[in-house]
């Protein structure tokens, strides 16, 4: 499913400001901004306080509809554009744990 950054004006007090919402009310409001086979996931965010800036990201099928999740949440997007994301490989767990699906084992040969 296609990702989405968005920007917003963020007030310099970042997290702690009450105009800024909790992870929880952005997860829910995308949540309920989803239809069916049509999902829409709050994937994270990252607030710059000293700009004024937040860019929130998105799991959606369209930027409407990450528009009408943060619009829900109380959030005012500036721009949605599309993104792509590169995400650390999973790693096989401490203690021997199966590596992550879709990842082969690690060879032990030396």
């Amino acid at each position: 499913m296609p990702e989405f950054l968005a920007e917003t004006y963020t007030p310099r007090g970042g997290l702690g400001d009450a105009a800024v919402p909790r992870a929880g009310d952005l997860a829910r409001a995308a949540a309920q901004a989803s239809r069916p086979g049509a999902a829409v996931r709050f994937l994270g965010a990252i607030l710059l306080p000293g700009e004024e800036t937040g860019f929130w990201l998105y799991q959606a099928p369209a930027a409407d509809a990450v528009r009408a999740a943060m619009t829900a949440a109380g959030l005012r997007p500036e721009r949605i554009t599309p993104a792509e994301t590169l995400r650390p490989p999973r790693l096989a767990r401490p203690g021997g744990g199966a590596p992550a699906a879709g990842r082969p084992p690690h060879s032990a040969t030396h």
